[in-house]
C-alpha cells in the first residue's frame, strides 16, 4: 500500500507573503527527508524549505513567484509501506506473515547553546544582520547572523534545528570565537523497531521479491544523493544569495564537495571558472541576456593583489546595476548662484555664541524640500507593474556618504518639519553613525530622493545614478567664482554645479528643466525659504 503525506512550510516566525524565488523539485522526482524543495526569501534573507518526508513528489503546488506562509502546501510526496501485494498471491501460506507493526519512538527535549564557530585569527567582529529572534524554528545550517570584518562578511549558521529560547547578540556587538549566539531547544527522536514474529515460511515466501527488488534498484551509496540531474541542489542559503549574485544557477552545479554532498562556495567559483574556459554555457540566468565580461588571469602580466569588497560595496554594485538595467535615466545641468546664501551662511557661523556650523549642504536639502512640494512627481514612486505613481506627503532626504567600507545613504526625516539647526544636528549624528559604522537599517530607510555631494573634493558635473525606488537624484559638485554678465557688466558669482538625474518613465525634460530652475530659485535667494 503506498502513503501519501503532505509537505507545508514549516513556521517561519511573524513573517507572511514570503517570496519563492526557487522550487527544486517537480513531479516524479523522488526525494528524501531534509532535501531542499524550494527557496524563499524576505528582504533580510533567504531560506531553504527541507522536506519532512521520503518518497515520490506526485504533486507541486508552489512556483518561482508565488508568495507563501506558514503552512502552505508545498508538495505531495506518495512515500511507499514495506507490505508488497506481490507477498499475498506468491504463496498459499501469506496468512503466517504478520502485517508490519509501527515502530515506536521515543523523545526528548533538551536546550543547547550556539556558538560562533572557528573564524580565524579575528576577534571582536562585529555584528551587521541578527535574522532570528525568540521564537522562531529554525532549520539546521539556517542563517542566524551576519558578521563583518573590514575585509568579508560571513553568515553564522545554526548547528541545529529547533526553536530559538533566546538570542544573546544584536546588531552592532563585536563577537569572537566560542561566543553565544542563540540558546535552542532541539528535540531527539529515537525510533526503536519492533521486530515481527518470525516464521519460516513468511520469509522464505519474502526472500524472492527482495532478490527482484535488489537486482532492480541497486543500494544507495551511504552519503546523501549529489544533484547530477539538475533538480535538486543541496546548498545552504548563503551558498545560494552568493551564487546568485555571481549570476549562477546552482541546479547546474552537478557535484557538492562539502558533507552529504552540499554545494560550497568553492563549488560555485570552480563552476564559473569552468564555464569561463570552455565557453560552452552561461553562468548567467536565462533571459538575461547580457554576455558576462570574460575572466582574465592578469597575473600574468606582472604582481597583482585582490582585495575582497565589504557587504556594503556589494550590494550598493547589484542595486546599481539592476538600477542601470531597468531605469531610463537622463540628466539634466545647470548652476545656482550662490552668492548670498553662501554670505549668510558665513554670518551664521561668525557667531562664537552658536553651538553649531552649519554647511550649505543644509540650505541645498531646504530648497529642494521646497521644490518638491511644487513639483509633487519628484516626490514619487512607480509602481511595481508601472500603471501609477504612489505620491508621498512626506519629505525625506538621503545623504550619500563615503565611508571606508563603501557608499551608505543615511536619510534625513521630515525636512519639511524642521529647522536649519535641527537639520544641521540630525545630519552631524547620521554622518558620525555612517563613519563609525553604526548606522541602523531604519536610518537609511523611507528617502524621497537623494543628494550626492563631491563639493569637498572637486569636479564640474558628474552623472549620478537614481537611487531607485526613487525617481530623481541630486548631484553637487564644488562651486566656483564665476564672471556672470547682469546686463550692463560683469559681475563675480559663486556659482554651484547641480545635476538632477531622473527616471525618464515619471518625469519628462521639460519638468525636470522648470523642477531645477525652482530649486534655483531658492537657492538664489534663500529668503524665498521663509514664505
Amino acid at each position: 500500500m503506498t502513503l501519501l503525506t503532505e509537505v507545508k512550510v514549516p513556521d517561519v516566525g511573524d513573517v507572511a507573503d514570503i517570496d519563492v524565488i526557487e522550487v527544486t523539485v517537480q513531479v516524479g522526482d523522488t526525494v528524501e527527508i531534509e532535501q531542499t524543495l524550494a527557496v524563499l526569501e524576505t528582504d533580510k534573507a533567504s531560506m531553504d524549505l527541507p522536506s519532512t518526508a521520503a518518497g515520490i513528489v506526485k504533486s507541486v503546488h508552489v512556483n518561482v513567484g508565488d508568495k507563501v506562509s506558514e503552512g502552505a502546501l508545498l508538495i505531495v510526496v506518495e512515500a511507499a509501506r514495506a507490505a508488497a501485494p506481490e507477498l499475498a498471491s506468491a504463496d498459499e501460506d501469506h496468512k503466517l506473515a504478520e502485517p508490519d507493526k509501527p515502530a515506536a519512538t521515543t523523545s526528548s527535549v533538551s536546550v543547547i547553546d550556539v556558538l560562533v564557530p572557528d573564524v580565524g585569527d579575528v576577534s571582536d567582529i562585529d555584528v551587521i544582520e541578527v535574522l532570528i529572534q525568540a521564537g522562531d524554528s529554525v532549520t539546521k545550517e539556517q542563517t542566524l547572523a551576519v558578521l563583518e570584518t573590514d575585509k568579508a562578511s560571513m553568515d553564522l549558521p545554526s548547528t541545529e534545528a529547533g526553536i530559538v529560547k533566546s538570542v544573546a547578540i544584536k546588531v552592532g556587538d563585536k563577537v569572537s570565537e566560542g561566543a553565544v549566539i542563540i540558546s535552542l531547544e532541539v528535540e531527539s527522536v529515537q525510533e526503536i523497531a519492533v521486530a515481527p514474529a518470525e516464521t519460516p515460511k513468511a520469509t522464505a515466501v519474502a526472500e524472492k521479491p527482495a532478490a527482484k527488488v535488489a537486482a532492480a534498484s541497486p543500494a544507495p551509496a551511504t552519503a546523501a544523493p549529489v544533484n547530477t540531474s539538475g533538480k535538486a541542489a543541496h546548498a545552504s542559503p548563503s551558498v545560494r544569495l552568493f551564487a546568485r549574485e555571481l549570476g549562477v544557477d546552482v541546479s547546474l552545479i552537478t557535484q557538492g564537495s562539502g558533507r552529504k554532498g552540499r554545494i560550497l562556495k568553492d563549488d560555485v567559483k570552480n563552476f564559473v571558472k569552468q564555464v569561463m574556459a570552455s565557453g560552452t554555457a552561461s553562468a548567467a540566468p536565462a533571459g538575461a541576456g547580457i554576455p558576462p565580461i570574460p575572466a582574465v588571469d592578469f597575473s600574468q602580466f606582472g604582481d597583482i593583489e585582490e582585495r575582497k569588497l565589504s557587504k556594503i560595496q556589494r550590494l550598493t554594485g547589484q542595486n546599481l546595476t539592476r538600477v542601470w538595467l531597468n531605469l531610463p535615466m537622463v540628466t539634466y545641468h545647470d548652476e545656482a548662484d550662490i552668492t548670498e546664501m553662501e554670505a549668510f551662511r558665513k554670518a551664521l557661523n561668525s557667531d562664537k555664541k552658536a553651538d553649531i556650523k552649519v554647511t550649505g549642504l543644509i540650505f541645498i536639502v531646504k530648497a529642494l524640500v521646497a521644490a518638491m512640494q511644487q513639483f509633487p512627481t519628484v516626490n514619487s514612486s512607480l509602481s511595481p507593474d508601472g500603471e501609477s505613481l504612489i505620491l508621498k506627503k512626506y519629505f525625506n532626504v538621503g545623504i550619500a556618504v563615503d565611508t571606508p567600507n563603501g557608499l551608505v545613504v543615511p536619510v534625513l526625516k521630515d525636512v519639511d518639519k524642521k529647522g536649519i539647526a535641527e537639520l544641521t544636528r540630525d545630519l552631524s549624528a547620521l554622518s558620525e553613525k555612517a563613519r563609525t559604522g553604526k548606522l541602523l537599517p531604519a536610518d537609511m530607510r523611507g528617502g524621497c530622493i537623494t543628494i550626492s555631494s563631491l563639493g569637498g573634493i572637486g569636479g564640474k558635473s558628474f552623472t549620478p545614478i537614481v537611487n531607485a525606488p526613487e525617481v530623481a537624484i541630486l548631484g553637487v559638485t564644488r562651486s566656483s567664482m564665476q564672471p556672470v554678465w547682469n546686463g550692463s557688466e560683469f559681475e563675480p558669482k559663486l556659482m554651484l554645479p547641480l545635476d538632477l538625474t531622473y527616471d525618464h518613465r515619471v518625469l519628462d525634460g521639460a519638468e525636470a528643466a522648470r523642477f531645477v530652475s525652482t530649486l534655483i530659485k531658492y537657492l538664489s535667494d534663500i529668503r524665498r525659504l521663509l514664505l
